[in-house]
């Protein structure tokens, strides 16, 4: 499973609804749930006809999704990197857990986003982000950034 659009825009709205509501992007997937999460991916076809700032508007509010502190976009002092940029590191990253099968996605990115490598992807200002898929995904299965 490679390329997977439903995913990748899945994973770009995560982003944007984080930093709209600056949450670290693991409380935005527990603030969703796996329900909201598979909804999204299963009609992410449907959703990404519209605005996503519209449709993360629409989330937010349907969700009652709190503003919170976490400002990764403000502390960077390097090019931001846009919110597609990140959800296609994520999708990527999903993707090569999964392996081959699709099945249980959800619960695949729900371990991913709530694992340590949140952290990681989110620090804006190292170069953790825009290192290769297969370095990231050894580094996930490893438990930690490799030197």
């Amino acid at each position: 499973m490679k390329n997977n659009s439903d995913l990748f825009y899945t994973c770009s709205l995560i982003e944007f609804i984080g930093r709209e509501q600056k949450l670290k992007r693991s409380e935005v997937v527990r603030y969703m749930g796996a329900g909201v999460i598979g909804r999204i991916y299963s009609y992410a076809d449907v959703f990404h006809c519209e605005p996503i700032a519209k449709t993360a508007d629409d989330f937010i509010t349907d969700l009652n999704i709190p503003k919170g502190t976490f400002d990764n976009v403000a502390a960077c002092r390097y090019n931001i990197p846009d919110y597609w940029t990140i959800g296609e590191v994520y999708e990527r990253l999903i993707e090569d857990v999964c392996g081959d099968g699709a099945e249980n996605i959800i619960d695949r990115l729900t371990e991913v986003y709530t694992s340590w490598i949140d952290d990681a992807i989110s620090d804006y200002n190292t170069d953790f982000y825009y290192q290769s898929r297969e370095y990231i995904f050894v580094c996930y299965q490893e438990g930690a950034v490799c030197a």
